[in-house]
């Protein structure tokens, strides 16, 4: 789908300066400072219209959140939402994930949460999905090693795919389920907005964990 650009926006999202710092970068390696406290922080790639981000922050006020968004026509959206709630644990980047290592130190995540990313079935443009290989590295960069990535899509290809990449990457993976809402992990999970309208239609979601490769290493020079 493509987005209509809406007259304005990049001016309107000036007017949120705390919620959409423009200066990330300058902040990278000291986002606690940020936020004013020491508190981990959680990054969702692809926050689209912030349900799920806004949602978190408002269950987890001693987590600092992070949804980061490309589109600024959705952007704006999950930024009203997290103003309307009076949310103080929150900030958005607007910035393109191959970015992400301008804006956060090595080991300064200790969670990302992908949901629902672009699928791009053909496989002229595996590379980029977001949980190709190359992206990956980045995230293994800036995820503090008892870090780890939650993953969740209704595509079945790509959930195969990522399931490989990870592996490969050396992930620890964990919590897999082929149908989020009928398994043990249904408890507690909050939806997005496509996820929601996904299982009204009675479509499967599927869900993992992936901890940082450390995690592996530690189990297996027994630390763990």
């Amino acid at each position: 789908m493509r987005l209509r650009k809406r007259p304005g926006v990049r001016e309107e999202m000036a007017t949120y300066p705390k919620l959409v710092p423009m200066n990330g970068p300058d902040h990278k390696g000291n986002w606690r400072a940020f936020f004013g406290n020491d508190n981990p922080i959680h990054i969702e790639l692809g926050t689209g219209k912030g349900n799920f981000i806004t949602t978190l922050a408002e269950q987890n006020p001693d987590i600092n959140f992070f949804g980061v968004e490309l589109h600024e026509e959705v952007l704006i959206q999950a930024v009203k939402k997290a103003e309307e709630k009076g949310l103080t644990n929150i900030s958005f980047l607007w910035i393109n994930v191959n970015d992400l290592e301008d804006y956060f130190a090595s080991g300064e995540v200790n969670r990302i949460y992908l949901n629902f990313s672009d699928p791009w079935p053909k496989k002229r443009h595996a590379k980029r999905r977001l949980t190709d290989r190359s992206f990956l590295s980045k995230y293994k960069n800036v995820l503090n090693p008892d870090g780890y990535i939650q993953l969740k899509t209704d595509n079945e290809t790509l959930f195969e795919y990522s399931l490989n990449e990870f592996a490969h990457e050396m992930f620890l993976l964990s919590g897999i389920t082929l149908d989020l809402h009928k398994s043990e992990y249904a408890e507690g999970n909050v939806m997005t907005e496509y996820e929601a309208k996904f299982v009204e239609r009675g479509m499967r979601i599927y869900r993992c964990l992936a901890a940082h490769p450390m995690q592996l290493m530690a189990i297996a020079h027994g630390k763990k």
